[in-house]
């Protein structure tokens, strides 16, 4: 068979013919079990060499959108056609109806009493001496280009100067919006226009303002288990009751979802704190399943950046043609946690809600920063901050997982996730994780346990190593030392 696919130019010509498969299936012109040509055929009705649709066939077949049969051809996958698809108008009226009768806030003297069931936040940090901390989160601020940073930062100023001195939009500076549609365009493959972009003090702010809008006191949240207590603690605040969801090999388990929930919280590229990614199976299921129901689905993507293995999986909002998802993004593990700087693309139904909701709370974020950020990012100086930072984080990746499959692999078993500048490690029995932290802290080693990130799954005993801001050398020199202190305390 003969498949319509146009081929313009001689440039990025896998990329083009990847685009336009993806599409029909996606769309279901490509029906799953459908039959597709030989990497053969298909290069010589286009003109291509076959590395080129071999490369295409490969990079479909990893993503999980085709299927290999031996020695009958390679398929369109089944259960795609499932995705949901844009309602009519007269049914996202109706929604949009319930939506606003949903989102009022009830009133406050019918609030349940949250501050006594509200978790910590986060996990304590307790005091470690450098340089042999292995904290998550935190990126390497020595590396970071502040020169260039200086430049931005004083044309903001002149920019700022020459303004009027009135209140901004509360959606965020327009040439930041612009940056990140653009960039979420070509590294996540997340198509939004620019006005559809709402900037926010981080990722955890885009958390509260969703919560806001979608969640009143008593209604349902879903999360992750083992997954984000910030996230735990921000749907808490608003008297939602939060249900916490098993994670397995797959990611979500979305089987054991509760019917009633109203908001999914999910991190499907890089699950935290264990690693791995949500397969596109399960990807399917999980929007299938908000359709259903009514429900948003929170995408948090907050390290996808720093991709080490495999090709990308795409994220949920670039399948998401039904406006379920709302998709959250940061700053903080690319620059670093002091700029407070995030951003949310919601469904179209969210994005006037969220807007009245961040200005109720704050108006409008730092002008400055945000036109500085937008400078260093459509300057490309961004882009190649992220390249440089890449190059170092995999090979402290590397000398981690080195140590952990080496000489600590008696005592570790690594869950070696795609991408993202953490790793999580489950521990060999008879240690135990307390022991093992403890140990660590008295040989000035900052270890961090996985247990802190469970709320209702009983925790397997783990380690998360951090490795955004500990050098290279400091984990091989840390490393080096836990190894000759471990066989000491498991005896």
């Amino acid at each position: 068979m003969e498949i319509h696919i146009a081929v313009e130019g001689h440039h990025d010509l896998s990329g083009q013919i990847y685009r336009q498969l993806r599409a029909g299936i996606l769309e279901g012109r490509l029906a799953g079990g459908t039959r597709l040509p030989s990497t053969r055929d298909l290069a010589t009705q286009l003109g291509v060499s076959r590395k080129t649709t071999l490369d295409v066939f490969e990079r479909l077949l990893s993503e999980g959108y085709l299927t290999a049969r031996a020695g009958s051809g390679t398929f369109v996958a089944d259960g795609l056609e499932r995705l949901p698809v844009e309602r009519s108008p007269h049914a996202r009226a109706a929604e949009a109806s319930r939506d606003r009768s949903t989102i009022r806030r009830k009133d406050a003297a019918r609030a349940l009493p949250l501050w006594e069931q509200m978790p910590e936040s986060l996990p304590p940090r307790p005091s470690v001496p450098s340089p042999y901390d292995f904290i998550g989160g935190a990126t390497d601020r020595t590396l970071f280009p502040f020169d260039v940073w200086r430049r931005c930062v004083n044309h903001a100023l002149r920019a700022q100067a020459r303004g009027a001195g009135i209140y901004r939009e509360a959606a965020g500076e327009q040439e930041l919006r612009l940056a990140i549609s653009r960039y979420l365009a070509f590294n996540r493959a997340v198509s939004s226009n620019w006005e559809e972009v709402i900037v926010t003090q981080g990722a955890q702010h885009a958390l509260d303002l969703l919560a806001r809008i979608t969640l009143g006191p008593g209604e349902v949240a879903a999360i992750e288990d083992p997954g984000y207590p910030p996230a735990h603690a921000c749907f808490m605040a608003t008297g939602a009751r939060v249900a916490h969801v098993p994670v397995d090999s797959e990611g979500l388990v979305v089987g054991k979802l509760p019917d009633n929930a109203r908001v999914v919280y999910v991190t499907p590229s890089h699950q935290f704190p264990l690693g791995m990614p949500m397969s596109l199976e399960r990807r399917v299921e999980l929007l299938e399943w908000a359709q259903k129901r009514g429900a948003v689905i929170i995408e948090d993507d907050y390290d996808c950046e720093y991709r080490f293995e495999g090709r990308p999986m795409e994220p949920l909002k670039s399948l998401d043609r039904a406006g379920l998802v709302a998709y959250v993004g940061t700053f903080s593990k690319t620059i670093f946690p002091e700029l407070r700087v995030g951003y949310v693309v919601p469904p179209a139904s969210l994005y006037v809600p969220l807007v009245k909701a961040r200005q109720i709370a704050d108006w409008h974020g730092c002008t400055l920063t945000q036109t500085a950020l937008a400078s260093f990012m459509l300057n490309g100086d961004f882009a190649k901050h992220l390249r440089r930072m890449h190059k170092t984080y995999a090979a402290r990746r590397a000398t981690l997982l080195d140590h952990l499959q080496g000489g600590l692999a008696p005592w570790f078993e690594p869950i070696v996730p795609t991408a993202g500048i953490h790793m999580a490690a489950r521990l060999r029995a008879p240690l135990t994780e307390e022991a093992v932290v403890s140990a660590a802290r008295a040989a000035s080693i900052g270890l961090y346990g996985l247990a802190p990130f469970h709320q209702r799954v009983k925790p397997q005993a783990g380690l998360i190593f951090g490795y955004g801001n500990i050098g290279e050398q400091q984990i091989d020199t840390a490393l080096k030392k836990l190894a000759s202190i471990l066989p000491r305390l498991a005896s």
